[in-house]
């Protein structure tokens, strides 16, 4: 329907900057395009004002309607009956009917035979009548004719172009008809030349009416409802079009719209947004011109196909410049531009090329003809300059080109609407050069410089945000572009706080679709440079994106490590969120996964076993040991101890660890990562790190950890140094976890030389005033120690000896008791050693070894071990001899029957193992503490032998011992210990051995032929033979 305007919907006023002279230029244009859309009989007649028409419209004024209403049912009648030929017909009653009315017409009666001049009398004649029945009847009438020949679709057209100058509703009604029936309804069950048929008919109506509307002054002052159905029906043929040229109807539809555009009301935005999408996928998804020219089906009078794309591109730009013509603004610039978003990100270089051609057209169209609005700023700009300059490096030129004018006077309507006119003669200076030339880095920096001076902050971060999404491209060159911006930007100064988290966010996102290594470095570099200029952000912004474990977090916390110091300053901020405990409530909420100290904790967990960090974390080794001893403190204060030990050792990545779990497996993870695997090994094979997992064991936990430093000289003068601050601290739990370590480290023999006796003695005097009890009693303890008061050395040996006489008495009563109490001796003498009396203690316990009670074998070897550890340097030969004596009955306690002496076998074993400085000792101990069966005993038994080479009499004789066990599994270890010197190292054997040492084998070997037991009996016949063999080859 139309309406007026004149009451509800006011004329939308045309903007004042239509009146520019530039600005007529592409709406002339238009109009000269649509003229020319058909150039026979509809384009001659519309075109040229035929001479006769002013007498023949006043005769037609003076008709009355009803001889109107004859007259128009004459002429259609003669020219139903000629519709199928335009030559000269047989004369009939209609041919005399219509000589008559040429005659009354006063024109020539043969004109009769040229239907031209009819349909022009036809639509005068429309034109002229004042009764809207008649004329409504009459152009149904007119619709009804046969549209099978091109010419006598264009009269129809004629016809109705001329009635729509006077009868406007009366025409677009018949056009809405026609659209709806007549062609959609068809089209869906005609046949293809039928079809084509309608659609001609109806865009050559279309084409009319658009032009008579043109014409018309008047046409403003309506508002024409039915636009949007008319332009739903333009695009059903816009998207029926074959994937080829062969007709003009793609460039009719679209001018078409273009005139229809213009007309009252505006099309809506989301009816804008169809008709560009409908449009560039018409226009953009054609072939290449190459396939075009070669592939398009050749049809008679066919148009050159050249011609026929040049005008249809030539239409799309005149589409977009219309757009922009009704709404001269930056915002409407960027809905326009997003709508070719698709297409520049096209993989076929000549939809890339036709999108950003008609961008480039279309800029330079605003930038030459309009003057936009006030200043705008989407911030989606940042996003369009950015995939305009990520074609930079397009493989074709001519988009290269394009592209980079494109952005180019992007920036320029930035500049003209912030009045910075003189930027835009420098910008100008950048937009010629050769891709590859050496200029390339410098523009790209100077590019980068201006983007950031000249762009809003959305605008900026909206670019970067683009560059970041297409790091993953499956087009290298524009992934390796975006990185190579995303580094200039990044180490650009002043690089935005507020933007780290976006591009941070983005580039996580991204990293999994980036499989180029190249580009994984740049954009490793990128957050480095980030990282430089905003290092508490950054790590912020990182701790929150995911939990630590996350695979991909790891590479942007690796590209973090690769400056030193930076790598610091990061370790540095997870020790001070670890520190940022919150209180229980907090903690027992749903928000504790995204509490920020439990997600350093987490980090700081993964960074160890980062090879990227490791010397950062060496460096950071106290801190990190301190802050997590007093983290786990905390958790288990606030009672998250829940699953700690539910788990098995050397398979933690089952499932996802909990707070505790976590703070225990990075307290042991930074003993082992940092080459301390000893500490680590003393505490896994005494149990010693279950103790950290109670709160009533925990300080005992602490205590056997910087006992095992102490002796092992692992960061003693850090860790001292952490704890005598930790002490100062106003938290209880530093104070605790630092007078444990202080104390113990009073066992160290260098600890006076990293501080002085003065510091330590007000340190531990400080902390007799403390509210804990714990602190005042461990306190106490560290003020009586032998280094504290040397004097106590003399009296406490002494008193060893004392009891060393009475554990050398045969039927001593307590054994166990007593080896508990000289075992703290030993442990208070500490780096002043036992002396001589090491040696024979030892010496001592090695026949106990044997004991029929359990629990007596487990202490004797406990204490074996903390003997030869505590023995001290001047003694360690001695040591050396009895620890190579115990190394073989220690092997075979490993099997022992009680599991508590198995453990403290292996314990032991691996100190022997570490004082004797075996070979593959990390190796042995991987084995101790987590190897089982028989695979890895023969391990165990192979490193002992291949450390010891040489050495087979001594171990043949201790083996043979156990030959006569009470104990059935020590005995079956002895048995294979000798079957597998005697496999394995046989040749080894015959070298070493003596016709002696064979004598006493075959003895026991014998001894064993009539044995009760099964095993001990096939033992003998496995292995019988080998031993008679080994007697032939030894050597008197």
């Amino acid at each position: 329907m139309l309406d007026d305007g004149s009451g509800q919907s006011p004329q939308r006023p045309a903007p004042s900057v239509y009146g520019k002279t530039k600005r007529s230029l592409p709406r002339q244009e238009q109009e000269l395009e649509l003229n020319n859309l058909d150039s026979g009989l509809l384009g001659e007649c519309l075109n040229v004002l035929p001479s006769w028409e002013d007498m023949v419209v006043s005769k037609i004024k003076n008709m009355m309607i009803t001889e109107q209403s004859l007259a128009l049912d004459t002429i259609c009648h003669f020219l139903e009956e000629h519709n199928q030929l335009w030559e000269k017909q047989k004369e009939s009653h209609r041919d005399a009917s219509v000589k008559k009315l040429l005659e009354f017409l006063s024109l020539d009666p043969k004109e009769a035979a040229d239907k031209a001049i009819l349909f022009h009398l036809y639509g005068l004649i429309l034109r002229e009548c004042t009764s809207e029945e008649q004329v409504q009847c009459h152009l149904a009438s007119l619709l009804e004719l046969s549209h099978q020949h091109s010419s006598q679709r264009e009269g129809i057209a004629l016809a109705v172009g001329l009635a729509s100058t006077k009868h406007l509703q009366e025409v677009w009604a018949l056009l809405e008809h026609l659209g709806r029936t007549k062609f959609l309804r068809s089209a869906a069950v005609s046949p293809d030349s039928q079809d084509e048929i309608l659609k001609s008919s109806f865009l050559s109506a279309a084409i009319l009416l658009t032009r008579s509307l043109r014409d018309e002054h008047g046409a403003q002052r309506y508002k024409f409802t039915q636009i949007p159905e008319l332009v739903q029906c333009l695009l059903g043929i816009l998207q029926k079009e074959p994937n080829f040229l062969t007709t003009f109807s793609r460039q009719k539809v679209i001018l078409v719209i273009v005139g229809l555009s213009n007309l009252r009301p505006r099309l809506t935005p989301l009816l804008k947004s169809q008709v560009l999408k409908t449009c560039l996928h018409s226009v953009y998804k054609l072939p290449s011109t190459e396939a075009l020219k070669s592939g398009s089906p050749s049809l008679e009078r066919a148009p050159d196909i050249m011609v026929l794309y040049k005008k249809t591109i030539r239409a799309l730009d005149l589409l977009l410049q219309n757009f922009i013509a009704e709404n001269p603004s930056m915002d409407e610039v960027c809905f326009l531009l997003q709508h070719t978003e698709h297409w520049l990100n096209s993989d076929k270089s000549h939809e890339r090329c036709r999108a950003v051609q008609s961008i480039f057209l279309l800029l330079q169209y605003v930038v030459d003809s309009l003057k936009l609005a006030e200043e705008a700023v989407p911030s989606i700009l940042g996003h369009q300059i950015g995939l305009l300059t990520l074609l930079w490096r397009d493989k074709d030129e001519s988009t290269q080109q394009h592209s980079h004018h494109c952005v180019f006077l992007l920036m320029q309507l930035v500049f003209q609407q912030k009045g910075k006119l003189e930027e835009t003669s420098q910008w100008s200076k950048m937009t010629h050069f050769e891709i590859k030339s050496r200029e390339w880095e410098e523009k790209l920096y100077h590019m980068v410089k201006a983007f950031k001076k000249d762009l809003t902050v959305a605008q900026h971060t909206q670019l970067i945000l683009t560059l970041v999404h297409n790091l993953g491209s499956g087009n290298y060159l524009r992934g390796d572009l975006a990185a190579q911006l995303l580094l200039m930007m990044c180490e650009e100064p002043g690089f935005r706080k507020e933007q780290v988290a976006e591009l941070l966010q983005g580039l996580f996102q991204e990293l999994p679709n980036i499989h180029s290594r190249s580009i994984q470095q740049t954009i490793s570099k990128a957050t480095m440079a980030l990282g430089i200029q905003h290092t508490q952000e950054v790590v912020e912004v990182v701790l929150s994106l995911c939990h630590p474990s996350e695979r991909w977090i790891l590479l942007l916390w690796k590209a973090l490590a690769t400056n030193y110091h930076l790598s610091r300053d990061v370790i540095t901020l997870l020790y001070i969120k670890l520190k940022l405990r919150p209180p229980r409530k907090l903690l027992q909420s749903k928000y504790q996964a995204h509490l920020v100290s439990l997600m350093a904790l987490g980090t700081i967990y993964e960074l160890l076993y980062t090879p990227e960090y490791r010397n950062t974390v060496r460096w950071a080794f106290a801190g990190i040991l301190l802050g997590l001893l007093t983290e786990l403190y905390y958790l288990l204060e606030m009672g998250l101890v829940q699953g700690i030990f539910d788990y098995q050792e050397d398979n933690i990545a089952s499932k996802p660890l909990g707070p505790c779990r976590t703070c225990l497996e990075a307290l042991k993870g930074l003993f082992w990562t940092n080459q301390y695997w000893e500490v680590f090994a003393d505490l896994k094979l005494t149990q010693a790190w279950e103790l950290f997992g109670k709160m009533e064991t925990f300080t005992r936990g602490v205590t056997l950890l910087a006992r095992a430093m102490a002796h092992y000289n692992c960061e003693v003068k850090a860790v001292l140094g952490q704890a005598l601050i930790s002490l100062k601290s106003t938290e209880e739990r530093d104070n605790i976890v630092g007078i444990c370590i202080i104390t113990e480290f009073l066992n160290s023999p260098d600890v006076f030389q990293y501080v002085s006796r003065k510091v330590i003695d007000n340190s531990l005097s400080m902390g007799l005033s403390s509210r804990n009890r714990t602190v005042r009693a461990m306190s106490l303890q560290g003020l009586g120690s032998t280094l504290m008061h040397p004097n106590k050395v003399t009296l406490l040996r002494s008193k060893l000896m004392e009891l060393l006489d009475n554990f050398l008495q045969p039927e001593f009563k307590d054994p166990v008791g007593l080896m508990e109490i000289m075992g703290h001796l030993l442990h208070c003498l500490g780096v002043q050693g036992i002396g001589t009396l090491s040696f024979k203690i030892a010496q001592h316990l090695l026949s106990l070894f044997t004991d029929e009670r359990a629990k007596v074998r487990e202490c004797a070897i406990f204490l074996f071990g903390d003997v030869i550890h505590y023995g001290g340097k001047k003694f360690h030969q001695s040591l050396k001899i009895l620890a190579f004596q115990a190394t073989v009955p220690l092997l075979f306690h490993m099997a022992d029957p009680c599991p508590e002496v198995a453990m403290k076998a292996k314990f032991t074993f691996l100190r022997c193992a570490i004082l004797l400085k075996w070979e593959f000792r990390k190796e042995l101990f991987g084995k101790l503490a987590w190897g089982q069966g028989l695979g890895a005993a023969n391990d165990i038994f192979v490193y002992m032998i291949e450390s010891n080479f040489g050495n087979y009499q001594q171990f043949l004789s201790q083996a043979l011992m156990y030959l006569d066990s009470p104990h059935k599994a020590l005995k079956g270890a002895a048995m294979r210990f000798i079957g597998a010197l005697l496999q394995d190292y046989f040749s080894d054997l015959c070298f070493y051995l003596t016709k002696d040492d064979v004598i006493i084998l075959k003895n026991y070997l014998e001894a064993l032929s009539h044995d009760p037991d099964s095993r001990t009996r096939r033992f003998y016949l496995n292995h019988w033979d080998d031993v008679v063999e080994l007697s032939h080859y030894v050597m008197s």
